[in-house]
């Protein structure tokens, strides 16, 4: 399919590939409770999820990558291409599906706003897709902000869609933007 967008520039953070010695902290990270905090699969195995993030760069559909700030880890970036939906025969590999996780003690500096718009970025300007989609707790106020600064619609609200295992049934929103409304944001920033 198509070769990886990273890495990649998005204001003060590098967007790159995963490396083998990231594994460590993508598993601290991604089990931290702060962070999984909003997330609906609150632990994950560490064996397991290193191994997938080992994955990623000879994958053709996933382009997940590291948010590097000034050369360690401060979060992570998911981004799977996936096909729409359609009759059969339909274009595949289309969309795209993002969402993202910043270390806590780096909160509030914008750079979950940073990573976003790099995602958005290789999804439109280098893969060419046509539609990027995300989601996101419906109490999580600051993913929800980070997704509309970047030009995001909220094209769902589903009432209590989602299980967590913490916090049982949870509001989830759906947000998405397509490349023409993409090339409009940028031009109004």
């Amino acid at each position: 399919m198509n070769s990886s967008p990273w890495p990649a520039r998005s204001a003060g953070l590098l967007l790159r590939d995963p490396r083998p010695e990231d594994a460590d902290t993508l598993v601290a990270l991604r089990n931290n409770p702060v962070v999984n905090r909003f997330m609906l699969r609150t632990s994950v195995d560490p064996d397991v999820y290193a191994q997938e993030w080992a994955s990623i760069p000879d994958s053709d559909i996933d382009y997940s990558c590291i948010a590097d700030l000034d050369g360690r880890v401060a979060g992570l970036g998911f981004f799977d291409v996936v096909d729409g939906l359609g009759q059969p025969g339909m274009p595949q590999g289309t969309q795209g599906v993002i969402g993202y996780m910043l270390r806590p003690d780096l909160a509030g500096r914008g750079l979950g706003t940073d990573l976003v718009r790099g995602l958005l970025t290789a999804a439109f300007d280098v893969l060419r897709l046509r539609r990027v989609t995300a989601s996101c707790n419906a109490d999580n106020i600051a993913s929800a902000r980070v997704l509309e600064k970047n030009g995001m619609r909220r094209e769902q609200h589903g009432v209590e869609d989602s299980w967590h295992a913490d916090l049982c049934w949870v509001d989830g929103y759906q947000y998405a933007m397509l490349d023409r409304e993409r090339a409009t944001t940028r031009t109004v920033r």
